[in-house]
């Protein structure tokens, strides 16, 4: 199986939301991070539970606990690539406007990729 190319998502100022949560939490949880992306090169589409999830309208989330806290990278496909939209903590269930942002972000990625892919 060929490996997945994953990309991080910029905004339309060239920010990365994933780099900024990445560098604002622990280091233990940035390399569970960095496992799970790996993962995600390695089987794309295949990844799951416990270290991937569905969530609704093609948007996913990359998963990772430490100290009773989930940390979560939103993430979606455009074609063969896995873009890595933005991260979040929470509790119980990812909020429904983190989900609707993560679509947004899915149509403006789609609409223009190289506008927002950061380099």
């Amino acid at each position: 199986m060929p490996k997945t190319e994953v990309v991080f998502y910029a905004d339309g100022d060239g920010e990365c939301p994933v780099l900024k949560c990445l560098d604002a939490w622990p280091e233990k949880v940035v390399d569970k991070c960095f496992v799970r992306i790996e993962r995600l090169e390695e089987v794309g589409h295949e990844l799951r539970r416990p270290e991937a999830d569905t969530l609704r309208d093609g948007i996913y989330e990359l998963r990772a606990r430490h100290l009773n806290v989930n940390y979560r990278i939103l993430y979606f496909f455009n074609n063969n690539t896995a873009i890595l939209f933005g991260g979040l903590t929470k509790k119980d269930v990812v909020p429904p406007k983190d989900i609707d942002r993560a679509i947004e972000g899915k149509r403006k990625f789609a609409a223009a990729p190289k506008k927002h892919t950061h380099t």
